[in-house]
């Protein structure tokens, strides 16, 4: 059931959350799959709705910097700069976890990823629930996130007692994932925001590819993939002439070169990396949908939210080549 976020509409869904079950909701990342952070059976809903699997932890949403320090065993003076510039916003911080948060949430890691999202409904449900909430994207495990309520229904609505409206998502990629569990501080996963701004705020930053076992949501190296076979190429023209027609090209900006394909989406007609980015999930669903027999991807530059972009890309490209061997 779909239903704007009116008070009774956010009554209903903070009763949900408190009884334990699942409710679906806006970010300004994407729409979140949420259940009580503190509950572990309501938090197993959430894996067995999404078929996710239970090694990949969730990333816990709170109102505010007050109900963070109930979810995490402190918060360094980094995390403080960091909050105190970033949230509400898209930046999740991997911080040792308190004696609230169970296992399941965190695949049974002594560390926990949060964040404060900065959108209305989202806010003003974790308020009425009165508990973090975590919350994945609100799709089947590995498949491209939704950015609309409609996106939700279209895949898990049978599944979720509600979704709250709040409109299109206005990042539209997840959230920047920075450890601070040592020094330096750690990108796990690029997102809304760039790793530049995180630089410039407090010093060394260093990247990290994803290991064996995921230390935070969004490191397995198969994800948002769509069903339709996605190739990344350099540039526009080094797909074949002939095997233009039976395909789709996806650009972050225009190209004159982009000719002779069944369909292009041109994620920003300015070049815009944020207009690019909250552009994404929804042009891959669209050609997802489509009739062609393959997607092309050019990259966008590896810079700011390019390099967000272009994450979401390599792993929709790895995801959508079949299982693992």
């Amino acid at each position: 059931m779909i239903a704007a976020p009116t008070a009774d509409a956010l009554r209903r869904a903070a009763d949900l959350i408190r009884g334990g079950d699942v409710v679906a909701f806006p970010t300004e990342t994407v729409y979140g799959l949420g259940a009580d952070a503190t509950n572990a059976t309501a938090a197993a809903r959430i894996f067995e709705i999404k078929a996710r699997p239970s090694f990949d932890p969730l990333i816990v949403h709170a109102g505010g910097l007050d109900m963070a320090l109930r979810v995490v065993r402190s918060l360094p003076a980094p995390a403080r700069r960091l909050a105190a510039r970033f949230w509400p916003g898209p930046l999740t911080l991997v911080l040792p976890k308190s004696d609230i948060v169970p296992d399941i949430v965190t695949a049974g890691l002594p560390s926990v990823a949060i964040r404060v999202p900065d959108h209305p409904v989202a806010l003003e449900l974790i308020e009425r629930a009165g508990t973090p909430i975590a919350a994945p994207s609100a799709n089947p495990f590995g498949y491209v996130s939704p950015t609309t309520a409609a996106h939700v229904a279209e895949q898990l609505g049978e599944r979720i007692p509600l979704i709250l409206d709040g409109g299109p998502c206005r990042v539209g990629v997840e959230s920047t994932i920075l450890s601070l569990l040592g020094e330096p501080a750690q990108l796990l996963r690029p997102g809304g925001v760039p790793l530049e701004e995180l630089r410039a705020l407090i010093g060394e930053v260093k990247l990290a590819g994803p290991g064996d076992q995921p230390l935070a949501p969004g490191q397995l190296p198969r994800h948002y993939a769509p069903r339709r076979r996605l190739t990344l190429v350099d540039a526009a023209a080094a797909v074949p002439a002939r095997e233009r027609a039976a395909a789709a090209l996806l650009l972050a900006s225009p190209d004159p070169r982009a000719l002779g394909f069944g369909r292009v989406e041109v994620l920003s007609a300015r070049g815009d990396l944020r207009e690019a980015a909250a552009a994404l999930f929804a042009a891959l669903r669209r050609l997802d949908g489509g009739p062609f027999e393959r997607i092309y991807a050019v990259p966008a530059e590896e810079a700011g939210l390019g390099r967000a972009i272009n994450d979401r890309l390599r792993r929709a490209a790895r995801g959508s080549e079949g299982p693992a061997e």
